[in-house]
């Protein structure tokens, strides 16, 4: 008997015989043409359909597909379509033929996220396999009528849809291969990063406006492995993939529910503390795993944005300021200097110029903030002029920190202000003005709480009932109703060196007025896609409107306020056209002027470059293709410690490392010392933004061919050198 004739004889084939499991099943299986004549509308209320041998990449895989269902792909042995590229196990469930009398089991083994998972994974095989270019054919023929701007914006989606999916392939294999359940799968998980295996829950507490919050540590109480949960993962690599951690059984397996969902909310090198809306109701006792996984929320709406780029911009706020950003009309500026009295009587006369020039701009004028030169500071004080004179003000960044940066420095100033996102994101000090906060605060925040529960359980029950109009209509959460009552703003005001630009794109249609903060001569995005970055992707708005109109609409701060005036040089020098200098009190600052630090021949000088060629020093590769170099962690731990023994704090040394293998080796050599456990070690992209007295940057390239990778970005190389306030250790 066939595989077709067994299915038959369990559910059912003709009006004349119902199977088995279709009689016990009958409320949740559909037979056609048994019960319905509607095959389209039948697939179209169902989760999962079945794909038969003969069907393959058929019309009725498609009709699966292009109707939202997840293939049950029944087919032993069989070489499927397109299996080089698609990750079956991402989208469809593949089962044998001796399953098919526990298909239902197996279904129904599946978790609400789980499906969700399958169902979003679906449509992009629809976007990406099935009707890939209408979108793009549809902006192909507004292009004529509208010009410049939607042909930028018919580029840029192909470009976003090619990276996105990038990424989001490689982390449906991730997670496609945790899933299996498989220990070797699990431990290669691991090893990526993608997963924390092992791990217990150590304490359980509630905060953050109800949420609840659990600490995991390794069941063996020792540092976490090497792992990539961090807390900027709400805007993974730029490309707006919103991360969620899901809590397991350690080896759960495939039809295992997860545990909860949540994000992190405190990280350390032994334990992990992941914010849940509820505490699990069980299953903590037993050992767990940590997954990351991608939630596409932001990219959805930066694709949203690209269409309407594409359709013309020809009304709304943004309609004569899309123009100019494209070069399409000319900026436009006051014809008198705007005179202002400072909120900040400590401003420099390179701010003071640069807040006049933005208070004077009709439509857009861009900040540039080298490196410690108090690009948030005059970003605050353009935002209380604006908030003096009357202005709608919306304050977007790429980062969580660079906000809540923002958001600290206005409280004092008694602006009324909404800081939007979830609570764990966030900074403890500006809690209070968070979304969630200012609803509890509210007169109706019972009944707020009331409609989040019933929320809750309504989006349950969609999956069920799986009417997709409904399900789409409420999909968003607090941020996307945030953001269509925040239509009209007056200004959009960001930092946006290091964003996408089609991710400044969706809060710059919101607004008639533009003011980018940003250096474009630091890090820019990550781009996944090779092909997608050569072509433009990485180039961001703030650098693409630099080249477009110059001096003309844009300020360069000039005083920096972080660094010794020897390590400022390079960086000056090199990429700033000697334009920076050093504010006073900065500009001869050293390491043992800090109270309690003695005077040693580590603390003395401000720059130190250690040249390990020829020490027996070679770097070598990870499992994973990363690159490390143990004699120089050595050198480095070694200089962090002198440093402490000469009185510098832990948490005021930083050890800065362009690849991830040696960041790990770094922490584990940190971990046999207590009194460098504040010393923070971690990429130069963790280090964006940041700053230390004190700064070791382990380049780790040591090799015969003098291949020197990261370290020919000379972007890189400032971001990781002007971290440093007092003394930088070069190891070469």
């Amino acid at each position: 008997m066939g595989i077709r004739q067994k299915v038959a004889e369990e559910f059912g084939s003709t009006p004349n015989k119902e199977g088995k499991l279709g009689k016990q099943h009958a409320e949740d299986v559909i037979v056609t043409p048994l019960r319905s004549e509607n095959y389209h509308d039948d697939l179209a209320s169902s989760v999962f359909c079945g794909v038969m041998p003969g069907d393959g990449w058929s019309g009725r895989m498609e009709d699966n597909i292009l109707q939202g269902c997840i293939p049950v792909v029944i087919q032993d042995g069989i070489y499927l379509p397109y299996e080089n590229v698609l990750n079956y196990e991402s989208f469809a469930v593949r089962i044998c033929e001796d399953e098919i009398p526990d298909l239902m089991r197996i279904l129904r083994g599946f978790n609400e996220t789980e499906i969700e998972f399958r169902l979003a994974n679906v449509q992009k095989i629809w976007q990406r396999f099935l009707y890939r270019d209408s979108i793009l054919l549809e902006a192909e023929r507004q292009k004529a009528a509208f010009g410049r701007v939607d042909d930028w914006a018919v580029k840029f989606l192909q470009l976003v849809e090619d990276d996105v999916t990038a990424t989001i392939i490689q982390e449906a294999e991730i997670s496609a291969s945790i899933t299996s359940g498989a220990s070797r799968n699990l431990e290669t998980a691991q090893r990526r990063g993608s997963t924390i295996l092992n791990l217990k829950c150590v304490d359980a507490q509630t905060g953050l406006m109800g949420k609840s919050l659990l600490v995991f540590q390794s069941t063996k109480g020792d540092v976490l492995p090497f792992h990539k949960v961090n807390y900027y993962d709400v805007d993974y690599k730029g490309l707006g993939l919103m991360m969620s951690l899901f809590l397991r059984p350690n080896k759960a397996d495939l039809g295992s529910p997860p545990l909860g969902q949540g994000v992190v909310y405190r990280l350390k090198d032994s334990s992990i503390t992941v914010a849940f809306d509820d505490i699990p109701e069980e299953g903590l006792n037993s050992p767990l795993r940590i997954e990351k996984l991608a939630n596409e929320v932001t990219y959805r709406r930066m694709k949203d944005t690209l269409i309407q780029l594409s359709k013309g911009v020809l009304k709304g706020p943004a309609a004569d300021l899309v123009p100019v950003l494209f070069g399409e009309r000319p900026p436009t500026v006051s014809k008198k200097d705007v005179s202002f009295t400072p909120f900040n009587s400590n401003l420099d006369h390179s701010q003071k110029d640069a807040i006049s020039k933005a208070l004077s701009s009709k439509n857009i004028f861009l900040l540039h903030g080298p490196p410690g030169t108090g690009k948030t500071t005059t970003v605050v004080e353009i935002i209380l002029q604006e908030v003096k004179r009357g202005s709608k003000i919306l304050a977007c960044a790429a980062s969580n920190i660079a906000v809540d940066n923002i958001v600290e420095r206005l409280v004092p100033h008694r602006v009324k202000l909404v800081r939007v996102g979830h609570p764990a994101r966030l900074l403890p000090q500006v809690l209070e003005s968070a979304l969630d906060a200012q609803v509890l605060r509210g007169d109706n925040s019972s009944l707020a709480n009331d409609i989040r529960k019933e929320m809750k359980a309504l989006n349950g029950k969609l999956l069920k009932t799986r009417d997709k109009k409904y399900k789409e209509g409420h999909k968003e959460g607090a941020e996307d109703s945030f953001q269509r009552r925040a239509k009209k703003a007056g200004s959009s005001c960001g930092r946006s060196a290091q964003a996408l630009e089609i991710a400044c794109w969706i809060a710059l249609l919101k607004g008639s007025r533009c003011i980018l903060a940003g250096d474009h001569l630091q890090l820019p995005p990550t781009i996944q896609s090779v092909e997608a970055e050569k072509k433009g992707l990485g180039k961001t708005l703030f650098e693409r409107l630099t080249n477009l109109y110059g001096d003309e609409i844009t300020s360069m701060l000039t005083v920096q306020y972080r660094m010794h005036e020897l390590i400022m040089n390079w960086s000056s020098k090199e990429l700033y056209n000697s334009k920076i200098k050093a504010f006073s009190s900065v500009a001869a600052h050293k390491l043992h002027d800090l109270e309690g630090v003695k005077k040693t021949s580590s603390t003395e000088p401000t720059l130190i470059l250690i040249d390990i060629a020829g020490c027996d020093m070679e770097e070598k590769k990870d499992e994973e293709d990363s690159t490390m170099n143990e004699g120089e962690a050595k050198v480095a731990i070694t200089h962090a410690k002198r440093l402490v023994q000469s009185g510098v704090q832990a948490s005021d040394i930083g050890i800065i490392t362009p690849y991830a293998a040696q960041v790990v080796l770094l922490k584990m050599m940190r971990s046999n010392d207590d009194k460098l456990k504040d010393l923070e070690i971690s990429t130069v992209d963790g280090f964006q933004g940041r700053e230390k007295e004190a700064i070791i940057i382990s380049m780790v390239r040591s090799n015969s061919k003098k291949e020197v990778g990261f370290l020919s970005d000379r972007r890189r190389m400032n971001v990781a050198v002007t971290r440093a306030r007092r003394a930088v250790l070069y190891c070469l």
